[in-house]
């Protein structure tokens, strides 16, 4: 299990790869050879202990740094990349698991002497030695400013945030110190994964039914979710192979249902997904549509994206299209759909939970990297939409200048011509879900509502 977390790891750092890409190939490469009888002994536990050195590893990467830097006689820089990753692999083991200090110690070590060599061994034995003479409380004592003096550090290296991070998220919760430190703390968190009962296609009484006993349990806020309490594989579930069923964030599933359901007057035959991949709000909205008599056409720029776009939404029982177009540069008519939703690259912030390592990947440059293609995808999403129809604004981030910033530059005109556009209020288009603050827009929370921190703008196109 460590040399494939380790494995794991480093494709990570080597290749800029996401573990949740990764991970998958190299836990059924590990089941098939265990089957085969070509490998060791490898079963659920063994997946799980694995996932869990990777992840782990990933979200606590800067907590785990600090502590790494007090026990070595050098700058963490100039640690090699590979025996960086052994030494937190062994970190977390022994301050963020349960696993006997002996056997994380000499686990370890055998891993590095494996994937290493001797002498580098001998290295990490020292320095985890070092590690196992405090536990995770008193190394953060030692590692972590007091908040007094610097509270932005203080929580970056106890909840392992980037400090621009931290700052970034305080100012999205409104600047006090309320919900901060339970954000950061639920960012390190373990999601569980969510399944959505694609409406015409499957119900979540279905999928209950499929996973059974307390395994699973319906969704808080959306009525398609169900979610698995005890993890699992939804691949397994016929409906998830089928296309009836699929794993998608509870917040992810809010932000079409809202779409679907703002308020309309007049035709409602033609909806526009105009960021559509990888296709999860693409083949909800594609089946909501297909209830209705509604056709969806969805547009991805990259076409390996667009090519998952058709996996997720084949099947689909109304008229659907899937094309690989620019959204800034639309190959349709303005003025052709009713409703349209898009769901804007951003920097990602509000997926940390999922997604750990892209929170020491972004830069606050970052930011205005995204900020032309924020706004010209709004702006050509209003085009799009007849006069009267709906334009939802999505985007993972609960970073201000990625969510509000964007709808108000565009509804004023800054960087570009004014669009006649009028807010619409989307928090009563999310039923019975609590704390989305003032409005029009949403903000949802990982430590508020257990979704990913997905932003919505509903806006009704008028000139």
């Amino acid at each position: 299990m460590r040399i494939l977390a380790f494995e794991a790891l480093r494709a990570v750092d080597e290749r800029d790869a996401y573990a949740n890409l990764v991970l998958p190939p190299l836990l059924r490469k590990a089941r098939e050879s265990a089957e085969a009888g070509s490998g060791p002994r490898f079963d659920s536990r063994d997946a799980a202990l694995a996932t869990e050195l990777v992840y782990g590893t990933l979200r606590h990467q800067g907590t785990y740094d600090a502590i790494i830097a007090e026990c070595v006689d050098r700058p963490l820089r100039e640690v090699d990349p590979p025996v960086l990753d052994v030494l937190s692999l062994g970190a977390h083991q022994l301050l963020g698991t349960r696993i006997p200090t002996h056997a994380a110690v000499s686990a370890s070590v055998e891993l590095a002497r494996v994937v290493l060599g001797d002498g580098r061994a001998k290295f990490v034995n020292a320095v985890l030695r070092k590690i196992a003479t405090h536990d995770l409380d008193g190394w953060l004592e030692r590692v972590a400013p007091p908040y007094d003096e610097d509270p932005e550090e203080h929580l970056g290296v106890r909840h392992s945030h980037p400090r621009w991070v931290v700052s970034a998220l305080w100012d999205a919760l409104g600047g006090g110190s309320a919900g901060v430190e339970e954000l950061l703390a639920a960012d390190n968190e373990r999601p569980e994964v969510t399944l959505v009962a694609r409406p015409g296609r499957s119900t979540p009484a279905e999928l209950l039914d499929a996973v059974g006993g307390q395994a699973a349990v319906p969704g808080r806020w959306s009525p398609y979710a169900v979610r698995l309490t005890e993890g699992g594989e939804p691949g397994a579930l016929e409906a998830v192979r089928d296309g009836r069923a699929g794993v998608q964030d509870e917040g992810s599933q809010l932000v079409a249902v809202a779409l679907a359901n703002a308020p309309l007057e007049g035709d409602d035959r033609r909806w526009l997904d105009g960021c559509a991949g990888p296709g999860g709000k693409a083949a909800l909205l594609g089946a909501l549509a297909a209830e209705r008599g509604a056709s969806l056409l969805a547009a991805e720029k990259q076409p390996h994206r667009a090519r998952l776009v058709a996996r997720a939404l084949a099947g689909n029982p109304g008229p659907y299209q899937v094309i690989a177009a620019d959204g800034t540069r639309p190959p349709w008519r303005p003025e052709s759909f009713d409703r349209v939703l898009v769901d804007v690259p951003c920097t990602g912030l509000g997926a940390l939970r999922r997604r750990p390592e892209a929170r020491w990947r972004r830069r606050p440059e970052d930011l205005e990297g995204f900020a032309p293609l924020q706004r010209g995808l709004l702006r050509e999403a209003l085009a799009a939409a007849r006069i009267g129809g709906v334009v939802g604004y999505a985007t993972c981030s609960p970073h201000p200048a990625e969510t509000r910033a964007v709808v108000e530059d565009v509804l004023k005109g800054r960087g570009g011509a004014a669009v006649s556009a009028e807010w619409i209020d989307a928090r009563p288009l999310l039923a019975g879900v609590p704390e989305l603050g003032d409005g029009p827009d949403v903000q949802l929370w990982p430590h508020r509502h257990g979704t990913d921190a997905m932003y919505l703008a509903l806006l009704r196109r008028t000139g």
